[in-house]
């Protein structure tokens, strides 16, 4: 079986597979309703939230776009906090609706600077929302939400986070840090494939969508809400399958605990650094908010990283994910998120000490 290493889609247990092989039932009867509703519950105690918690049907993108349109009028003062590719997406997303967009940008590889996010909210008190990647994948950078959220706190701004790529394998208690839409997807820490974004909406979430102007259907979250109140149905036709799997997933995390899977996930970053450096790699993230999910390497000492991907894939089975944007060519990625043990990293680093001289690289 190909071990894929990439930040999402994640491998899926036999047993989440098993359960999307399931015939379909009527997505509007009985079974299904209290599948979502025993669904809703298990996320709640994963996200460590009384919030209301809503499945949309699509991607984690979707998802975002959903957050926006739910949470802003065109002319809203929007702070958004990117430190690569997909902070700069969600910028984008809010943007393409009309909102006023003010964007701090840390170099890419280092987190986010809490001082810039005050000095921007004191010099415009009219900012409505902060949003903010928890985990960037394109960089391998985990920020540090804690005290962003405690930045946040004092200036009771709207705050959103894109914990896609973090939240079930990353700590993120969703009530305690004050996050008041939260999105996730999936794809990623939840073993599942891709096509279901998950939500998290506090009642200032709640304020913000009543007076929320952007037009919105497919991805109102009062359509979601209102539905759900019927006894646990979805305004659309739901991926029926995805939510066979997610409900098998969520009860292998609930028997492991989510303490022991974030400390698997913190054992698993640390043995894959540790294990890239001791081949001579040089890690691209500042090592001190180094992701748990995802480890950037760089190019760097002759490496051409495109083409060691391709040696990985071809040779040995393993497929790793490239760089982003300007990062093309530049950094490799290997993901280490879901379902994933410690046989699956060492696989990876094995196999990396003898591709790497195939792709050039020269130990310095």
């Amino acid at each position: 079986m190909t071990n894929l290493r990439i930040p999402g889609p994640t491998p899926c247990p036999p047993e989440v597979l098993e359960a999307m092989g399931r015939q379909m039932i009527n997505h509007r009867g009985a079974e299904f309703q209290r599948m979502v509703l025993d669904v809703t519950d298990k996320l709640k105690k994963l996200f460590l939230t009384k919030n209301d918690v809503f499945l949309l049907t699509g991607s984690g993108t979707g998802g975002l776009e959903a957050a926006v349109v739910n949470s802003f009028s065109p002319g809203d003062k929007v702070l958004a906090v990117s430190i690569g590719v997909f902070g700069d997406r969600l910028a984008t997303i809010a943007r393409t609706y009309g909102a006023d967009v003010t964007v701090i940008k840390s170099e890419w590889g280092k987190a986010a600077d809490t001082k810039l996010i005050k000095a921007a909210l004191d010099k415009d008190p009219a900012i409505k929302a902060v949003m903010v990647t928890h985990n960037e994948t394109s960089t391998g950078v985990t920020n540090d939400l804690t005290t962003i959220a405690q930045t946040v706190k004092p200036y009771d701004k709207l705050f959103i986070v894109d914990a896609i790529s973090s939240i079930g394998s990353i700590e993120l208690p969703v009530d305690e840090w004050g996050v008041d839409v939260m999105v996730t997807g999936s794809q990623k820490s939840w073993m599942v494939p891709p096509g279901m974004a998950m939500v998290a909406i506090s009642e200032k979430g709640w304020k913000a969508n009543a007076a929320a102007k952007i037009p919105r259907f497919y991805w109102d979250f009062g359509k979601a809400k209102k539905y759900f109140e019927k006894g646990g149905q979805t305004p659309w036709t739901p991926a029926v399958s995805i939510v066979f799997a997610l409900n098998v997933a969520l009860d292998m995390m609930l028997k492991e605990g989510l303490p022991n899977i974030q400390a698997r996930h913190h054992k698993l970053g640390k043995m894959t650094r540790d294990g890239v450096k001791a081949l001579g790699l040089k890690l691209f993230a500042d090592e001190a908010h180094a992701s748990d999910t995802v480890t950037a390497i760089l190019g760097t000492d002759g490496l051409d990283a495109k083409l060691l991907n391709k040696v990985m894939r071809d040779e040995y089975d393993i497929v790793l994910s490239g760089g982003q944007m300007e990062l093309e060519g530049k950094i490799f990625r290997i993901g280490h998120l879901g379902w994933v043990n410690e046989k699956d990293i060492k696989a990876v680093l094995d196999a990396l000490k003898t591709a790497l001289p195939k792709a050039g690289f020269k130990k310095a």
